[in-house]
């Protein structure tokens, strides 16, 4: 969920109590103005603290759980990785490296960008799926992609 989808629930909310976005935004301590790119989907950032305040004063609350697993993560990590290359990274591959620790000098280069350039969210979905195929603790992979993120000098900031 991002906050234009909470926006949209703020939204039927405010309209359930019978709250104006003025009136609503006095009682959250906010602007108008606020409220209402809340609403529409344009706001850029409201800072959790504040979100919290206004979900509590409309009885709502912000439930962080664990989405369901992405479907075939695994394999679009490969994908991901390969995009450029003549040669694809197979997800068992991938898989075998990754619990092994061992980067085989032929998957250097899908690795690098795979460190470099695949979403962050789908790494971590890739963690996931890897981890409970083959039974590795999730903090030995992330090790391994560190060390690898290391040796390769990647210039992503999520592996300093």
């Amino acid at each position: 969920m991002n906050l234009a989808d909470i926006g949209q629930l703020v939204q039927a909310r405010r309209e359930a109590l019978g709250l104006s976005q003025a009136r609503l935004a006095r009682l959250a301590g906010l602007s108008r103005a606020t409220i209402n790119q809340l609403e529409n989907g344009s706001l850029v950032d409201l800072g959790a603290a504040k979100l919290l305040a206004l979900l509590t004063l409309l009885g709502m609350d912000l439930a962080a759980q664990p989405r369901a697993p992405q479907a075939r993560a695994l394999a679009l990590l490969s994908q991901t990785a390969s995009v450029s290359y003549r040669n694809a990274l197979s997800p068992g591959a991938l898989a075998v490296a990754l619990v092994a620790g061992d980067l085989p000098p032929s998957l250097v280069p899908q690795v690098a960008t795979l460190l470099d350039e695949a979403p962050l969210p789908l790494i971590v979905a890739g963690v996931v799926e890897v981890a409970e195929r083959t039974h590795t603790p999730p903090k030995v992979l992330w090790k391994h992609l560190a060390q690898w993120a290391q040796t390769l000098q990647s210039p992503r900031a999520a592996w300093a």
